[in-house]
C-alpha cells in the first residue's frame, strides 16, 4: 500500500495555516478546500483516459478525455469539508456518505449512517481529514469493498503512523494520499502535532 505525502510547497503552506490554532473557521474552511484540491490532483494522477476526435480551429485531432467513473465518499462530518474541492475538479462525480462518530472514552468510531451509490467497477475516493487510529477508515473501507469497486484511494490532510499501519495490514491494496505523516497519537488518540479536532475547527463547534 503506497503512502504518498504531498510535499508541494503550497500544500505545506496551507497545512501550516490549518495547524495554526489562531486560524478562524472561515479561513480554515477555505484553506481546507485549497489543500484538498492539491491532494486530489495527486491522487487522480493516473486516471484512465480515452482518445476523442475533436477539431481545433486549425485541424482535426484525437485528444484525451477522462474515461473513468469516480465516486467521492466523505466520512461525516469532517470529510464534508473536502468534498466541494473534488466536485469542482470532477463535476460528474457521484457522492456517497458514511457517518462515523468517535466515542471519546474509547476512541472507537461508531457507524450511524451509510448512503452509497453503485460502486461496482468505479474508482472511489474516500476522504477524511484525519487518519488517526485508522478505525473509521477501516470500517468505511469494509463497507466500500462490499460493492466491488475497481479501486479505492484514501485522501486525508494528516496521517498518523498508527493509522497507516492499520490500513496497510487490513487493506494492503489501498493507496493513501496525505499532506503529512505526523509523529503519532497521544494518550487520547489525537494526532500529534496534528491540528486538533478537524470537525470542530471546520464548523466552529468548540
Amino acid at each position: 500500500m503506497p503512502l504518498t505525502v504531498v510535499n508541494h510547497p503550497l500544500a505545506q503552506h496551507y497545512l501550516t495555516h490549518l495547524r495554526d490554532e489562531t486560524t478562524k473557521p472561515a479561513t480554515f474552511r477555505t484553506i481546507t478546500r485549497k489543500l484538498t484540491t492539491l491532494l486530489a490532483i495527486e491522487a487522480t494522477r493516473d486516471l484512465r483516459t480515452a482518445a476523442q476526435p475533436i477539431r481545433t480551429p486549425l485541424k482535426a485531432i484525437d485528444s484525451p478525455i477522462l474515461d473513468e467513473e469516480l465516486v467521492i465518499v466523505p466520512i461525516l462530518r469532517a470529510g464534508l469539508g473536502m468534498v466541494d474541492a473534488i466536485v469542482d475538479l470532477f463535476p460528474e462525480v457521484s457522492i456517497g456518505y458514511i457517518g462515523m462518530e468517535r466515542d471519546e472514552a474509547t476512541a472507537i468510531a461508531k457507524n450511524y449512517y451509510r448512503k452509497l451509490p453503485t460502486l461496482v467497477g468505479r474508482t472511489v475516493l474516500l476522504v477524511d481529514p484525519m487518519l488517526a487510529t485508522g478505525g473509521s477508515a477501516a470500517r468505511a473501507l469494509g463497507d466500500l469493498y462490499e460493492q466491488n469497486p475497481a479501486r479505492v484511494r484514501v485522501i486525508c490532510v494528516v496521517a498518523a503512523p498508527e493509522g497507516v499501519q492499520r490500513l496497510e495490514s487490513v487493506f494492503p491494496e489501498v493507496d493513501i494520499y496525505t499532506a503529512a505523516l505526523d509523529e503519532g497519537l497521544n494518550d487520547r488518540k489525537y494526532i500529534v502535532p496534528g491540528l486538533g479536532d478537524f470537525g470542530d475547527r471546520l464548523y466552529g463547534t468548540y
